[in-house]
C-alpha cells in the first residue's frame, strides 16, 4: 500500500487515526490498534511474505533474550548473536540474491550447474532486517535494554510509517516513545503539514520527474542506431532522475516522519539537503542518513574504522563499507559498481586532502553533483551495457547530436518542474519556517502564518487531483 494512493488517504489512515484516538485512554489499546494495522498494512501488498515479516520478529526478539540471559558468558552471548546475524543476513541472500549469485556463478562457471532462481522480492526486507538486527546488536552491546514482550518489539519492527522503506530506526530512540510517548494537537499538526509536504514532494516533483527520465532512459537503451539521443537530452535526463531519486526518497521520509509524529513518535531525519553537500563525504553525511549510520556504527566501527594501525587496512574498511552499501540497494552489478564509484572519491578526497586544499564553496558543489549524477547514471540503469551507452550520450562519444528539437521542447514542457525541483533542492523552504517560527518577517510572516494552513490544504488537494488522474506513481526504494 502507497501513502500516496487514495486507499491509504481516505481509508486506511482515516480508520486508523480515528481508532487510534478513540482509544486514548489506554497507551496498551493505543499500541495493540498500530501493530495490528501496521501487520494489514504490510499484508495488503505482501499477504505471503507478512509471515517472513513476523518470522523476523519473533526470531530477533528470542535472539535478544538469550543475548541478554547468556551475557555473563561470553562465549554463548556472542553464539547467540552470530545466529541472529546469520539468520537475518540468509533471508536477505536467499530472497533477494539467490538469483544473482546463481545467474553469475552459471556464468563464471559456463554451465548450467545451478538451476535459476527466480523469487519475489518482498517490499522492504532490507530496511526491516536491518532494523531487527541492530536490535539484536545493541542487546548484546548493552546499548539498550533487553525487551521481553515480544508485542513491542513487534511494532517497533512493523510500524507501518517507516516499515517500507525506512528510516531505519535502533530501539533505544523508540523504546521510550512506544510505552509513554505524548500525543497532542501540535504535533498533529505538524505531522499533518510534514505528511503533505512529503506528498507534494513525491506527487508533483518526483512523479512529474521519473516520467521524463524513464522516456530518456529508454530512448537511450534503444541505442544511437535506432534512437538519437543527444549530448543536452541524455544530460535533461539525468538530472531528471536526479531530481526523482531525492524526491522519491526524501518526500517517504517526510511523510514517514509526519505520520510517526502525529501518533506521538519523534523519528530521526533523514535527509538534509543533500544537494548542497560540498563533496561525496558530505553527501554522504546527508544522504540516507540512517542507513550511512548504520553501516558506519554496525560495520565501519567493528572493522576499526579510521582508527586503525595503517592506511591498507583503513582503505579495506572504507571498501568494505561501500562493496556492502551497493549490495545492499540491489541484486546487479550496477549497485556495486555505484558504491564503488563513491569509494573511490571518499578514499581521493581523503588522500587528496581535499577539503584543505579547495576552498571555493561553488567549485565543491559543482564537482559532486557531477559525481553523484554519474553515479545515479549506474543506480537507475537496467545492467551495465545500458550505463555505458547512457554515459557515452551525455559525453558525446557515441555518435549522438549535441541538440534536437526534442531536446527543446522536452525542457519547455518541464521547465516549471525543474525550477521548482531545483530549488526546493536548497534550504529555502527551511528558511522560511524558519523566519516564520522566529517571528522576523514582520507584517509579512503575520500574513504566511495565516495563508500556511489554507496552503497545506491546497497541497493536499491538487495531490490528490493528480492521484484521481491517475498519474505515473512508482516508488524506487520499495525495490530495496
Amino acid at each position: 500500500m502507497l501513502f500516496s494512493s487514495i486507499v491509504f488517504l481516505f481509508f486506511f489512515f482515516p480508520v486508523v487515526f480515528a481508532g487510534y484516538y478513540i482509544l486514548f485512554f489506554s497507551r496498551l489499546a493505543q499500541n495493540v490498534w498500530l501493530f495490528i494495522f501496521s501487520i494489514f498494512f504490510y499484508a495488503w501488498g505482501e499477504p505471503v511474505y507478512v509471515l517472513l515479516m513476523l518470522a523476523s520478529i519473533v526470531v530477533n526478539w528470542g535472539a535478544g533474550i538469550l543475548v541478554d540471559r547468556y551475557r555473563e558468558k561470553k562465549r554463548w552471548k556472542k553464539a547467540w548473536l552470530i545466529a541472529a546475524c546469520i539468520y537475518n543476513l540468509s533471508m536477505l541472500v536467499i530472497f533477494k540474491y539467490a538469483g544473482f549469485l546463481t545467474l553469475n556463478m552459471n556464468a563464471i562457471t559456463k554451465t548450467e550447474m545451478f538451476p535459476s532462481i527466480q523469487i519475489a522480492l518482498p517490499i522492504g526486507i532490507s530496511f526491516y532486517t536491518f532494523q531487527a538486527l541492530s536490535y539484536v546488536i545493541d542487546v548484546y552491546r548493552q546499548d539498550t535494554k533487553v525487551e521481553k514482550n515480544p508485542f513491542y518489539v513487534g511494532l517497533y519492527v512493523a510500524f507501518f510509517p517507516q516499515l517500507i522503506a525506512g528510516p531505519i530506526v535502533r530501539y533505544n530512540s523508540v523504546a521510550e516513545q512506544i510505552r509513554t510517548r505524548k500525543s497532542s494537537w501540535k504535533k498533529i499538526a505538524v505531522g499533518s503539514s510534514r505528511f503533505v509536504t512529503g506528498l507534494g514532494k513525491k506527487i508533483l516533483l518526483s512523479n512529474s520527474m521519473a516520467v521524463l527520465a524513464d522516456q530518456i532512459f529508454n530512448w537511450s537503451e534503444l541505442g544511437v542506431e535506432n534512437f538519437n539521443v543527444p549530448v543536452v537530452m541524455a544530460w535533461v535526463g539525468i538530472v531528471a532522475y536526479t531530481l526523482q531519486i531525492y524526491f522519491d526518497f526524501s518526500g517517504y521520509s517526510d511523510m514517514a516522519i509526519g505520520l510517526g509524529l502525529i501518533f506521538g513518535f519523534k523519528f530521526e531525519e533523514n535527509f538534509n539537503y543533500p544537494y548542497i553537500a560540498t563533496s561525496i563525504s558530505d553527501f554522504w553525511k546527508r544522504w540516507h542518513i540512517s542507513l550511512t549510520s548504520w553501516f558506519r556504527e554496525y560495520v565501519y566501527f567493528s572493522l576499526g574504522g579510521n582508527r586503525v594501525e595503517n592506511r591498507d587496512t583503513m582503505i579495506r574498511n572504507l571498501f568494505i563499507i561501500w562493496l556492502l552499501t551497493g549490495i545492499w540497494h540491489g541484486a546487479e552489478w550496477t549497485f556495486i559498481f555505484w558504491g564503488l564509484w563513491h569509494f573511490v572519491f571518499q578514499l581521493a578526497e581523503r588522500f587528496l586532502e581535499y577539503h584543505n586544499k579547495v576552498r571555493n564553496k561553488a567549485l565543491m558543489r559543482v564537482y559532486t553533483m557531477l559525481v553523484v549524477m554519474i553515479g545515479w547514471v549506474l543506480f537507475r540503469a537496467k545492467d551495465l551495457y545500458q550505463a555505458n551507452v547512457y554515459l557515452k550520450n551525455m559525453f558525446g562519444i557515441s555518435g549522438n547530436s549535441f541538440w534536437n528539437e526534442m531536446t527543446g521542447f522536452l525542457i519547455e514542457e518541464y521547465a516549471v518542474f525543474f525550477i521548482l525541483g531545483i530549488l526546493f533542492c536548497t534550504p529555502i523552504a527551511r528558511r522560511c519556517n524558519e523566519l516564520l517560527y522566529e517571528k522576523r518577517m514582520g507584517f509579512l510572516g503575520k500574513g504566511m502564518t495565516l495563508l500556511y494552513p489554507l496552503a497545506m490544504a491546497g497541497l493536499f488537494l491538487v495531490c490528490v487531483a493528480y492521484l484521481v488522474r491517475g498519474g505515473y506513481n512508482p516508488f524506487i526504494y520499495f525495490n530495496f
